[in-house]
């Protein structure tokens, strides 16, 4: 092991960081390719006869293409990166079983490309974010179970008694996350390629929107959380603003958002009590929502300045700025009488995409350009400006993005619903489209934007790497909790 010697002439030891280096790298990369399949499907939407009429180019198989590899490739790969990061900082400890965190890398890169070949070729099991068959299914199983392993075994073998509350996320995420692939990928399998659900009807619709909503919940919200936790108070190198607040955020969040999925099936054959519940632990799901938010921001009570000259974190606070305004559209969408004009609109997507592209992509952004280059033994990225231009590309191309789609939304949701005095409808649906046809190029413009600014980042990542070195990072003697989980 290379490094500086103790007085006995023996390195002391080190963090496991190859693993973080290669899942950081991995989420560059996959997030790059997700984002431009994002654009050409959004193209397509725009223009049609942009699939040339090949069907694995069509709409209809890119687009899970696209939100696996955004969702699992990018955002899984950026998580199982910072988990392992963090888990080693806060617990003082090598990772458990270092050979099966990198299983977990290897297993997890085999799943992304097998979703890259069988989703363009038509193999679906037709289920939203579930669409992976069966084979693949029981990859997820057997990584997924290998990430646990390595992620509660670091914090099983920690030298200090204190479990940082980023850790809690990350947990709740890893737990939630099994329990939720397991109950909602049960299938009958009919061949190698092809396989039906356990479920049938409406019972298979509340699982798959249990599963869905909470993929959102844990997948795409607390493990991100647990990103925050650490990286916002290492950054600004201040402490959480409240500890004890965390806490409350974490137990909060946990309980309430499991109830939350029936909610996507408003005025369906799902019965109205069901509904009625997941409309009410929405509405509830706004405090612990907020309670983070705020925490998260107000870390940075009497350091405001730093976001003058900080890139870094103004990705990560506007994210939570973002985190904000996702976590009270949600619960107000969710309502039964405003559902009756959103849904089915592309004001939900307006409403994913704020989420996912201004709390989960920069969020990951900001945590891996904290990260990378401590990895590379370097204490900056080697553009400063690279990282602002990038903050400023990608804020300005969500705005136009989301923007557009609530217009877009709002109008589908009118026009659809516009009848005349003797109830015949208004306006034909054809109608809706035409008109909703200058806002997909604007939300077009704002996803080139967005992918723009992952390219330039992704040059950034590469010459930092190329310019610095992975040493190993010695892991502290002196088992003091770290500073970000000093409380106010």
């Amino acid at each position: 092991m290379s490094g500086v010697l103790s007085k006995e002439g023996v390195a002391p030891p080190s963090y496991d960081d190859g693993v973080v280096r290669a899942f950081a790298l991995a989420s560059v990369l996959w997030g790059v390719v997700g984002m431009l399949v994002g654009v050409i499907i959004a193209a397509q939407l725009t223009w049609p006869e942009l699939n040339f009429g090949i069907p694995w180019l069509s709409y209809g198989r890119l687009r899970p293409l696209h939100t696996n590899a955004v969702i699992f490739a990018f955002g899984g790969c950026a998580l199982m990166a910072t988990a392992f990061h963090v888990v080693q900082r806060t617990c003082h400890t090598r990772l458990f079983a270092p050979k099966l965190a990198w299983f977990t890398f290897w297993g997890w890169q085999a799943v992304i490309v097998l979703a890259a070949i069988t989703l363009p070729l038509g193999i679906t099991s037709g289920k939203e974010y579930a669409e992976l068959e069966w084979p693949i299914d029981i990859l997820i199983t057997l990584v997924w179970v290998s990430y646990a392993v390595v992620f509660f075994g670091s914090v099983g073998i920690r030298k200090v008694r204190h479990i940082y509350v980023a850790n809690w996320f990350f947990g709740a995420f890893i737990i939630a996350v099994a329990l939720l692939h397991l109950v909602n990928s049960a299938e009958i399998p009919v061949s190698l390629t092809k396989s039906y659900s356990a479920y049938a009807g409406v019972q298979d619709a509340m699982v798959q929107w249990w599963y869905g909503h909470n993929a959102v919940g844990f997948f795409l919200t607390a493990g991100f959380l647990g990103m925050m936790y650490y990286y916002i108070p290492k950054q600004a190198n201040r402490p959480v603003y409240s500890y004890r607040l965390s806490i409350v955020h974490f137990w909060a969040l946990i309980f309430t958002y499991m109830w939350a999925g029936p909610h996507h099936l408003h005025y369906t054959a799902l019965p109205d009590w069901a509904q009625s519940v997941g409309m009410l632990f929405s509405l509830v799901l706004l405090a612990p929502s907020w309670g983070g938010m705020i925490n998260g921001v107000m870390t940075l009570s009497g350091a405001w300045h730093k976001l003058r000259d900080d890139p870094i974190l103004k990705f990560l606070i506007v994210a939570l700025s973002f985190y904000g305004m996702s976590t009270f559209e949600g619960p107000m969408m969710s309502i039964k009488t405003v559902n009756a004009l959103s849904h089915y609109t592309d004001w939900t997507i307006g409403h994913v995409h704020s989420g996912a592209l201004g709390w989960v992509g920069l969020i990951s952004m900001g945590a891996l350009y904290h990260l990378i280059p401590r990895m590379w033994g370097r204490t900056a990225m080697y553009s400063t400006r690279a990282i602002e231009l990038h903050f400023w590309i990608a804020t300005i191309g969500i705005v136009l993005y989301i923007a557009a789609m609530w217009i877009a939304g709002v109008m589908q949701g009118l026009m659809w619903r516009a009848v005349n005095p003797d109830g015949t409808l208004v306006y034909t649906f054809v109608e809706s489209v035409k008109a909703t046809f200058p806002f997909y190029v604007v939300r077009l413009l704002g996803g080139l934007l967005y992918l723009s600014g992952m390219c330039l980042m992704a040059w950034n990542v590469v010459m930092t790497v190329r310019v610095g070195s992975a040493r190993p990072q010695p892991i502290p003697t002196v088992g003091h909790a770290p500073l970000a989980a000093a409380a106010a």
